[in-house]
């Protein structure tokens, strides 16, 4: 009975290590983190517009027009209601960044961190300009490189 909970126990790790791991993945390509975050500034920044319409803009208006919008005094501004929604959209800003896209960030520098690339382009030895690996003349100076074997890079370019 033993060797058959081992087995389904080992079939049941493998299996929530191969989900994680694909969250994982999901969670790291940062589409995920970038339209989350937006969806929450863009919430926060509504709060802010509508405030600064409702106590700045729309009372302003009353006053060179004498129109009197939705039972508003045309001499009242709410600067209060635009302060607190500005301090309340720079503490979700701040959050968001320190709780969420920082670590998020980091995270994603660390998983990349073990894929060098390799560059497609080397420096011309006489003007020091960018020229591609393979190249046996450079573009610039038209000085003879010597034959340089073309990389992989090169190749899959041709």
């Amino acid at each position: 009975m033993s060797m058959l909970q081992n087995e389904t126990f080992s079939r049941v790790g493998k299996g929530a290590r191969e989900t994680l791991g694909g969250f994982k993945a999901f969670i790291l390509r940062g589409n995920v983190v970038d339209l989350a975050v937006g969806i929450v500034i863009g919430a926060a920044f509504t709060n802010l517009v509508n405030a600064i319409v409702s106590g700045l803009i729309t009372p302003l208006i009353g006053l060179f027009g004498g129109f009197d919008f939705s039972g508003l005094n045309a001499g009242r501004f709410a600067f209060g209601t635009v302060i607190n929604s500005a301090v309340s959209f720079l503490i979700v800003a701040a959050v968001l960044y320190f709780l969420i896209v920082l670590p998020v960030s980091k995270l994603m520098a660390r998983h990349k961190k073990g894929v060098p690339e390799e560059s497609a382009t080397r420096e011309c030895p006489y003007c020091l300009s960018s020229i591609p690996v393979g190249a046996r003349r450079c573009a610039y100076c038209t000085s003879e490189l010597g034959h340089s074997e073309p990389s992989s890079a090169s190749v899959a370019g041709s």
